[in-house]
């Protein structure tokens, strides 16, 4: 592969200060020529979710496959990785099989050992140690009891009733002399993340705790409990950052793990937040730095992290870190496929075509998840969020639903894998329904008070430490909220509104929520204390089926069912605060961002305005509000709204009666008033009295002659009187 078609940086493997590099070139790729060096290139995935077709920046796992194999023949002593999260969040191909092609194309592509993440838990515990490990152990022809369950390392996952490992902890793997060591851990959350049902027996502990104990067993120098002299970490765990200066900054669990991992551990993958980093952190108590690498998502990079070992002592000379993107700018592969690997997805691709191409219904538009580039900001509102509530919502309050009607429904951001996209003619298929929501989730009812409710808004703010810090939650039709976004904790949500009216703490409510999340999932406690659970009977997939055959069309919900609080979004200012019926006033609205769009209702809703134009580069847009012929007097308001914005009222009165005059009138002139002359006179006038009073004045007008007329006079008289004394003047400088 060219070097122009990778993303390069490599890390320094020793610094004397708390520095973070990413960039600085070291060591790019094994290969050193110094015979007593062993170079180890570690290739890794996180997040793969299944992709094992290709689809735009996703290579596919053929090509993945392929690009292993290539990094083999350059260097043999290679090993292919997972940083967890393999299977599960599917695409169609895989996930309407079970994820059992991506078992079989991962293990045929070479894949030698794996952590697990919070999705290899989303059918159960024993879902994973009885169908999981098994089927890779015989997809990569392994012995199931030995390395085959290397699939699966977590040595932070434990049973519950002894406290016992669960899972693999470590493996040790023999590269050309050197006993490198592989520990795996997943983040705590993973409680959180999957179905409470499934996971019954086992639970999950702190990653800095197991980490650090199964480095200390494995570096004591006793061989009977496993040695390996260079330890690499593998964590279902990562941040939310792309730089390495945010991500030693931030207060998370991950950042402890980084940043706190045994002196012992030379490198570690990361995973779970589908970021694409390359960093060197700090060891503690030395001067050296190790690399730290999470290589995005789905197949679109593979990591790579180069270590230089001397064979006898066990340290790492120097490391460097690479990723590399499986395919260019235009999507195209940059890596042979493996032709086995290809045979699994195309038979896997074949199958789930049968079942997936019968279409259910249409939509009007996209509907799509939060973000800028759809999917990638968790904590916003979507309009696919909120129509996903509306259908859950509607699954369980319709005339055929035998339970207790369901009257809000909410649904969680990370359940939503794919968009629902237009396309040619708005057409629904079963695949592309089934990729929204790949987890067939069962649809759980349950009572929720109004405190409750309240307090399950507030916790879309996530705890302390969290990977993401707020995951935002689409809500159904009639549930209404404002908010504010920077808040102490528990005081964000200020106000919440069902069918427009407020919600007290002592109101009762009928909820629906899939069965993660009623279960708490996601850090929502608040449903999981809710009262009289009951199975709805109806699995998320169907339930979407079922709304779209029942629809012609769907609308994608609209936003603005979470409202930002405050009114200083912008400033509104009117051309006058009085109007007359059949009259117009000019709005000016300021203060917008460019770009925004608003609209504006008046008079008790008589007058809705719309098609106001966006804002322009100053952040302000006008319009014209005309006011009916036939519109009653009063103290009307005008309102301005924009969405996921708390409404701007501004008070504007309508009056038929002309407005006041704003100057006094002078008093009516005599019935014959008298002329003014035209002809000054010689005689000179006196200097006004300016003692006199306005009343004074105004009797002047009563002769009809103005005092203007007297101030004109006495100004041509003095000028004469000027001119006569500059002749005579003249007159004696003659004489002389």
């Amino acid at each position: 592969m060219s070097t122009a078609r990778r993303i390069r940086s490599t890390g320094v493997a020793a610094l004397a200060t708390f520095s973070l590099l990413a960039g600085t070139a070291v060591v790019a790729n094994a290969g050193t020529t110094d015979p007593e060096v062993v170079s180890i290139d570690i290739l890794s995935i996180n997040d793969f979710h299944g992709r094992i077709q290709a689809d735009g920046t996703s290579a596919g796992a053929a090509v993945l496959a392929g690009a292993v194999t290539a990094q083999r023949q350059v260097n043999p002593n290679s090993l292919f990785v997972s940083a967890g999260d393999s299977i599960g969040a599917s695409t169609f191909a895989s996930a309407s099989q079970q994820d059992n092609p991506t078992i079989d194309a991962l293990g045929a592509g070479g894949l030698d050992l794996s952590v697990v993440g919070n999705h290899e838990f989303d059918r159960g515990f024993d879902d994973l140690v009885n169908r999981v490990i098994p089927r890779y152990a015989a997809a990569t022809e392994k012995i199931e009891d030995s390395v085959g369950a290397d699939y699966a390392l977590g040595a932070n996952v434990y049973y519950k009733d002894t406290g016992e490992p669960a899972l693999k902890e470590y493996t040790i793997r023999d590269i050309d002399g050197v006993q490198v060591g592989f520990i795996g851990t997943v983040t705590a959350d993973t409680a959180t993340l999957v179905s409470p049902a499934g996971i019954t027996d086992i639970e999950f502990g702190n990653q800095l705790e197991a980490v650090n104990r199964v480095a200390e067993q494995l570096s004591d120098g006793e061989e009977d409990n496993g040695e390996a002299q260079v330890l690499v970490l593998l964590t279902h765990d990562g941040s939310e950052a792309n730089s390495c200066e945010n991500i030693a900054a931030e207060n998370t669990a991950y950042n402890e793990l980084v940043l706190g991992a045994s002196e012992h551990i030379d490198a570690i993958f990361s995973g779970h937040t589908h970021k694409a980093y390359e960093c060197q952190f700090p060891v503690p108590g030395s001067a050296d730095t190790r690399p730290v690498v999470q290589a995005h998502q789905y197949g679109t990079t593979l990591g790579k992290i180069s270590l230089d070992v001397d064979p006898d002592t066990g340290d790492v000379i120097q490391s460097g870190t690479e990723l590399m993107a499986l395919t260019d700018e235009g999507g195209e592969p940059v890596f042979d496929a493996d032709p086995a690997v290809a045979q699994i997805v195309d038979e896997a691709v074949a199958e789930s075509d049968e079942v997936g191409k019968e279409t259910i219904g249409k939509i009007s538009a996209d509907i799509l998840r939060g973000g800028d580039t759809p999917g990638d900001d968790r904590g916003v509102e979507s309009t696919l969020g909120n129509t996903v509530a509306d259908i859950h919502l509607w699954a369980t309050s319709n005339e055929e639903f035998g339970g207790e009607p369901a009257q809000i429904a909410f649904m969680n951001p990370g359940g939503l894998r794919e968009d629902l996209l237009y396309g040619e003619d708005g057409s629904v298929s079963y695949k592309a329904a089934a990729e929204v929501q790949p987890f067939a989730n069962t649809l759980i009812t349950f009572d929720l008070t109004g405190a409750q409710l309240r307090e399950a808004l507030e916790q879309q703010w996530q705890p302390e430490g969290s990977s993401r810090p707020k995951l935002h939650l689409g809500i159904s039709e009639g549930l209404s909220y404002t908010y504010v976004e920077e808040a102490a904790r528990g005081e964000h949500i200020k106000s919440v509104t069902f069918n427009g009216e407020p919600v007290a703490d002592g109101d009762n409510f009928r909820v629906v929520a899939n069965a993660f999340l009623a279960a708490g999932g996601d850090n929502f406690p608040a449903f999981a204390e809710g009262a009289n659970h009951a199975d709805s009977g109806q699995v998320d997939l169907d339930a979407t089926v079922n709304f779209f055959r029942s629809h012609d069309v769907v609308d994608p919900a609209p936003l603005g069912r979470a409202v930002l609080a405050g009114t200083e979004w912008a400033t509104v200012s009117l051309s006058s605060p009085t109007t007359a019926p059949g009259e117009s006033v000019t709005v000016q609205v300021s203060g917008l961002a460019e770009g925004a769009l608003i609209t504006a209702s008046a008079l008790d809703g008589a007058v809705e305005v719309t098609g106001i134009e966006a804002a322009n580069s100053s952040g302000s847009t006008s319009f014209v509000l005309d006011v009916p012929a036939d519109q009653a007097d009063g103290e009307y308001s005008l309102t301005i709204s924009q969405v996921g914005r708390e409404d701007i009222s501004v008070p504007l009165v309508i009056s038929s009666e002309p407005p006041a005059p704003t100057e006094q009138p002078t008093e009516e002139p005599t019935a014959e008033p008298t002329e003014p002359s035209a002809t000054p006179t010689s005689e000179p006038t006196k200097t006004p009295d300016t003692s006199k009073t306005p009343d004074q004045d105004r009797d002047l007008a009563k002769t009809g002659f103005s005092a203007t007329w007297i101030g004109m006079i006495a100004g041509i008289i003095l000028l004469l009187g000027i001119i006569l004394v500059l002749l005579r003047s003249r007159g004696r400088k003659n004489t002389h």
